[in-house]
C-alpha cells in the first residue's frame, strides 16, 4: 500500500541536494535592484544568465518567486519568505566566517552586542572588560540603535546578544531579562534650570518647550506620549526626533527652552561636562527596565551566558548602591 507524501520533507530534501548560497545571493540582489539588467551588470554577467539562474532558484522552490509590475520586480509571498531566510543563512555564514578569522588570528572567539544610547556607563564598562580582558582574547563587534532596531538584528542573526530596553513586540525566539531600572528625569541646558524650575511639575506648562523625543513609533516615544496623554496634556511636536545622545547635548547646549527625558544615572554622568542639568522634579513613574537579550538558541552559549551573568551581577550592585 503506497505510503502519503508529504511535501515539506521533498522541498527540504529538493533544497539540501540543489540549493546553492550563490542562488540565495541572487536572489537578494534581485530584490535589492528589482531588474534582472541592473543584476547582470553588478554580477557582470549576461541578462540571459541571470534569467536562467532565476529559472533555476524558483524550480527548486517549487514556486515563483517574483513578478514583474510596474515597480520593476517584486516578490511574491512566496518570495518574501525565501528572502526571510536567504538573510538569515546568508548572516549566519558571514558570522562563522568572522568567527573562523578571529580563531585563526589566535582569539578566543566572536562575540556581536548591540547596545542602546542609554545604557549606564557602569553596565557597558562592565560588559566591555568582560569581553575584552579574556585570555586569549575575544574579537567583539558592537553595534548601538533603539531597542527595535538591536531586536530586529538579533531576529537576523546579525547579533548575538544586546542590552537595550524592554521589548513588547513579536519576535520569535527573543529571549530577555530585565536587569536594571532606571528613574526618568527631565533634562534641559544647564544655564536653563533656574528659569525653568520654578513653580511645580506642571505637564501643561512643559509642553510649550522645544522638545526632544525619540523617533515615532519607537517604545519609548509611546511611553512618552502616554505621560503627556495620562497628564490630560496633547503630546508635543518635537522640535528633535532622535535617539543620539550626542545630538541631544548639541541642542541641550545651544537651545535654552529645549527638554528632553533620560535616565537619571545617563544624565549624572553626562552633567560633569556642565553643558545640561535634571530638573529638580521627580517623576511618578520609571523607564521600561533594561533588559539583556538574545535568542533562545545562543542562551546556553558559553559566551553569551557568561555575558548575561556579569551584566546581571553588576545591575544587582547598581541597584544596592541605589538605594
Amino acid at each position: 500500500m503506497p505510503t502519503a507524501r508529504d511535501p515539506a520533507a521533498d522541498l527540504q530534501h529538493t533544497l539540501l541536494s540543489r540549493l546553492r548560497l550563490r542562488q540565495l545571493s541572487l536572489l537578494q540582489a534581485i530584490d535589492r535592484h528589482r531588474t534582472l539588467g541592473r543584476v547582470a551588470a553588478e554580477m557582470r554577467v549576461s541578462q540571459p544568465a541571470i534569467t536562467k539562474a532565476l529559472r533555476e532558484a524558483e524550480d527548486i522552490f517549487g514556486s515563483k518567486l517574483f513578478e514583474r509590475t510596474s515597480r520593476g520586480l517584486v516578490p511574491t509571498p512566496a518570495g518574501e519568505a525565501v528572502l526571510h531566510y536567504a538573510q538569515r543563512w546568508l548572516a549566519e555564514l558571514e558570522a562563522t566566517t568572522r568567527v573562523l578569522t578571529s580563531l585563526e588570528a589566535g582569539r578566543s572567539g566572536r562575540l556581536r552586542l548591540g547596545l542602546t544610547q542609554q545604557v549606564p556607563q557602569q553596565l557597558l564598562s562592565a560588559a566591555l572588560t568582560h569581553l575584552l580582558d579574556r585570555t586569549p582574547r575575544m574579537a567583539v563587534m558592537t553595534r548601538e540603535g533603539t531597542t527595535d532596531e538591536l531586536v530586529a538584528g538579533l531576529v537576523a542573526r546579525e547579533l548575538d546578544c544586546a542590552i537595550g530596553r524592554s521589548y513588547d513586540g513579536d519576535a520569535t525566539g527573543l529571549v530577555q531579562e530585565a536587569v536594571y531600572q532606571q528613574e526618568p528625569c527631565l533634562v534641559v541646558a544647564a544655564k536653563s534650570v533656574k528659569r525653568l524650575s520654578r513653580g511645580p511639575l506642571d505637564w501643561a506648562r512643559l509642553a510649550q518647550l522645544d522638545w526632544i523625543l525619540p523617533p515615532p513609533n519607537t517604545p519609548m516615544r509611546r511611553t512618552y506620549n502616554a505621560i503627556f496623554v495620562g497628564a490630560g496634556v496633547q503630546p508635543p511636536v518635537p522640535m528633535l526626533e532622535t535617539t543620539s545622545i550626542r545630538s541631544m547635548e548639541m541642542v541641550l547646549r545651544t537651545e535654552p527652552n529645549a527638554i528632553a527625558i533620560l535616565a537619571r544615572d545617563v544624565v549624572a554622568d553626562m552633567e560633569r561636562a556642565g553643558h545640561w542639568a535634571a530638573l529638580p522634579y521627580r517623576l511618578n513613574w520609571n523607564l521600561p527596565p533594561v533588559s539583556f537579550f538574545t535568542l533562545k538558541e545562543l542562551e546556553g552559549h558559553p559566551m553569551v551566558q557568561s555575558l548575561s551573568d556579569v551584566v546581571g551581577k553588576t545591575a544587582r550592585e547598581m541597584q544596592r548602591r541605589t538605594g
